[in-house]
């Protein structure tokens, strides 16, 4: 018979130019979703962890923090 656990992961959540809100799981490598809304966001995170936990183990990675960082000197083509 099996068992569930209960495990945690980081999340990085981002929102793009359009509005949507990205979310990545940097422990599972190409695991992240997208949505609209956080709402909307939550459930989809919880689903493609359980996916990409079907194909990878995650890595054991220490979140130290979120930084950002000013460059200057860069030619932005768009």
């Amino acid at each position: 018979m099996g068992y569930t656990t209960l495990i945690s992961f980081t999340a990085i959540i981002e929102q793009d130019e359009d509005g949507y809100f990205i979310a990545t799981i940097p422990s599972l490598k190409s695991c992240y979703t997208q949505a609209k809304t956080l709402e909307g966001l939550y459930p989809r995170l919880q689903e493609v962890i359980k996916l990409c936990l079907e194909e990878e183990q995650p890595t054991n990675i220490k979140l130290i923090g979120v930084q950002q960082i000013q460059i200057s000197g860069v030619n932005i083509y768009g």
